[in-house]
């Protein structure tokens, strides 16, 4: 047991001591200031060690403690604990209601005074759910106290999970809204969940990789855990099974284990990387398959012990495993560490929110399951990957395509020399031999001439998904602001019909005047409009930068325009900038010095393929030399003088030795790895710089 769980076991104890002499009279004063409060730290409890307390009783017991904490926390208990909740309304409103934020509880009895005597409410997992007076998966309750006056409600509550207990109080309109609001929320997440679900289960039956599969489980699993501790489950899918509503959280987190640990041994193939930390898995599995029979037989303490004692060791041994794999440059491992940091991050979240050192919110209460759909989606993310192995796979019949070529020419090569030797005893047979050649010249320019148009394609295929990045961000931006305008629009527009309603009233100029300072003061009117101007300048700005990369895909897109234009060569190298930028990962500083260029006739398309190809050279070195650190510069200078124009290329990374300068303009020379790289780039650029009878000049040292 770890020291958090130590001291939620004892703490109530000990306040119980520390407390005792206090007799707390704690009260409730809401004056409807503020549509909902929490009284967390406004109540007393009074932990019920025999069990055998009744409402009779219990009023008479003068020993309840005063809570301190916004949000009670009274760890896990055995025990009954009653909470006395003394409410005095001082506001105009009668239509008060009572929310207990928490859906995991086996029973909660609900005492209020009604005709001269309490009546209660019982409801929670041991009831059917429809014994709850509103239908709603947490607990909520009518209160009925008149103005000015003081009425005393009184709660008796087990359950078999750690109770961390939030209570609200609040308008009925304002608990309604907030219900819905976290329905929305909570669907938001489902919604997440499920469209994963079947993308990966259709992806499933597309490939026909099991590892599909198990991930599938993994997903539907998270769901039903997260649907469940929510209430959802016990609301809609079991509402009358008393046995699946007291055991369905244990079950389905063993399950959720299970699953997960099964997915992360086929997804990073532990067996055959650390075979050793592997079988730890199957101990796993027998203390999960324990902990499922301690839950069917009703051993719920035990169960939850075990499933929190487990909880840390089951993630800090999913962490050990990845990196290890990772260390040893298994790639699909690396994106299982970066799916698994918003999961640990919502955790560690979840945790300092219950030791209250963060404040009890809709962020860190749901701080899990926002971890937990991010985990959901990186991870599709990260199986999404193992479509690069295909690719790699296709690169290797391509370069396997290229060593045939190749074998062609050294072939060719040597018929010319046997033909050169024998040209004066056999000159019919050479004449016909010839013809032959030409003919088996001719098909290898075709196929040369195909192959570099399967350049263009491949290079345009990669830079689609740098695109659809780009304009993704923007897009992000806009959409992210509409809904707190929209939200800003609406109290404007409440505003202003209160302004009318007070304008149109009888009463004096100054009390009118009045009136309307003071709501524009509680709305913060000012604050609000300025947000308004705010929301609406980040959707222009993010509707202009999605325009300007549209922009630049047009002019970058005429790579197969064949016709003599004029253009603006300066504008090109934006474009292909634009197209290029995802692949600078915001770690190569670009520095521009753009010159005052005429336009020029030429092929504008060819040439922005020339920068292209150039740039992504210069990021390959740059990249090589710096790998994730920055430092990493380019930069391009425009100029011309009476008869040229002039552009320059420089860049801080590998650089090239004096062999390599020699032959970078070779076709299918190139340093780069096996599959990075055709060595057909600066082929192709050298001869379009030369049919625009211009000439390409390198200047190079290799990096110290």
């Amino acid at each position: 047991m770890n020291v958090f769980t130590i001291c939620k076991k004892f703490f109530p104890a000990v306040s119980l001591i520390c407390l005792f002499a206090l007799n707390a009279r704690a009260q409730v004063i809401f004056d409807g200031n503020k549509n909902i409060i929490t009284i967390g730290n406004a109540i007393g409890y009074y932990i019920d060690s025999s069990s055998s307390q009744n409402i009779q009783s219990i009023q008479q017991q003068k020993h309840f403690v005063k809570n301190t904490a916004n949000v009670p926390d009274f760890g896990l208990l055995k025990v009954p604990i009653w909470l006395k909740i003394s409410i005095n309304n001082k506001s105009t409103a009668q239509n008060l209601m009572i929310k207990f934020d928490q859906s995991l509880l086996l029973s909660i009895e609900f005492y209020y005074y009604d005709h001269g005597k309490y009546t209660v409410n019982q409801a929670g997992e041991l009831y059917p759910f429809n014994s709850r007076t509103i239908n709603y998966h947490k607990f909520v309750y009518d209160l009925k106290i008149p103005p000015d006056s003081t009425v005393t409600y009184y709660a008796r509550i087990k359950s078999s999970h750690e109770m961390q207990m939030p209570v609200f109080l609040g308008k009925k309109d304002s608990i309604e809204d907030d219900k819905l609001a976290k329905n929305i929320l909570f669907g938001v997440f489902f919604g997440i969940i499920l469209v994963m679900f079947f993308y990966n289960l259709f992806i499933y039956f597309v490939v026909k990789d099991t590892i599909y599969l198990y991930y599938v489980v993994y997903i539907f699993v998270v769901g039903l855990v997260q649907a469940t501790i929510e209430g959802y489950c016990f609301q809609y899918l079991w509402p009358n099974n008393s046995f699946l509503a007291t055991r369905s959280f244990f079950l389905l987190t063993a399950f959720v284990n299970i699953s997960g640990l099964e997915f992360v041994r086929k997804f990073l193939h532990t067996k055959d990387f650390i075979p050793r930390l592997d079988k730890i898995s199957y101990a796993l599995y027998i203390v999960y398959a324990i902990d499922i029979v301690l839950t069917l037989r009703g051993d719920l303490y035990i169960s939850y012990q075990i499933l929190q004692a487990f909880a840390g060791l089951v993630s800090v041994y999913i962490l050990t495993i990845s990196v290890t794999i990772a260390r040893r440059g298994y790639r699909p491992a690396k994106f299982f560490i970066i799916a698994w940091i918003p999961l640990i991050a919502g955790i560690i979240i979840w945790i300092l929110k219950d030791i209250n050192v963060f404040s009890y919110n809709v962020f860190t209460n749901y701080s899990i399951t926002l971890g937990s759909a991010m985990e959901v989606i990186l991870l599709s993310f990260a199986l999404a990957d193992k479509i690069n192995i295909f690719k790699a796979e296709k690169e290797k019949s391509q370069e396997e395509t290229l060593k045939v070529l190749k074998e062609n020419e050294r072939i060719i090569r040597e018929q010319n020399v046997v033909l050169e030797l024998k040209v004066n005893e056999r000159t019919v047979e050479l004449s016909e031999s010839n013809q032959e050649l030409n003919k088996t010249l001719d098909d290898l320019k075709q196929a040369q001439g195909q192959l570099v148009e399967a350049e263009k394609m491949a290079s345009l295929g990669q830079l689609t998904a740098g695109i659809a990045h780009e304009i993704n961000n923007p897009i992000n931006f806009v959409t992210s602001n509409i809904t707190p305008l929209n939200r800003d629009i609406k109290l404007v527009l409440e505003a202003l019909s209160v302004i009318e309603d007070v304008g149109l009233s009888d009463a004096p100029q100054a009390d009118k005047q009045k009136k309307i300072k003071e709501y524009k003061d509680e709305l913060d009117f000012d604050y609000l409009t300025m947000e308004i101007k705010h929301l609406i300048k980040g959707i222009n700005e993010g509707a202009n930068r999605t325009a300007e990369i549209v922009k630049g895909l047009k002019i970058f897109s005429r790579l197969d325009e064949d016709d003599l234009k004029m253009a603006d060569l300066n504008e090109g190298l934006e474009s292909t900038l634009v197209i290029i930028n995802n692949q600078l990962q915001n770690k190569i500083k670009v520095i521009k010095q753009y010159g005052d260029l005429p336009v020029v006739e030429c092929y504008p398309g060819k040439l922005n393929q020339v920068f292209l190809n150039i740039i992504s050279n210069a990021i390959y070195a740059v990249q090589k030399k710096f790998g994730e650190n920055t430092g990493g510069e380019i930069i391009i200078n425009t100029s011309h003088d009476e008869n040229n124009v002039y552009i320059k290329i420089k860049d801080n990374g590998t650089g090239m030795d004096t062999q390599t300068q020699k032959k970078v303009f070779e076709p299918f020379f190139t340093t780069k790895d096996v599959g990075e790289g055709t060595g057909l780039g600066m082929s192709i650029a050298y001869n379009t710089i030369k049919k625009h009878n211009g000439q390409i000049i390198i200047n190079s040292i290799l990096a110290q």
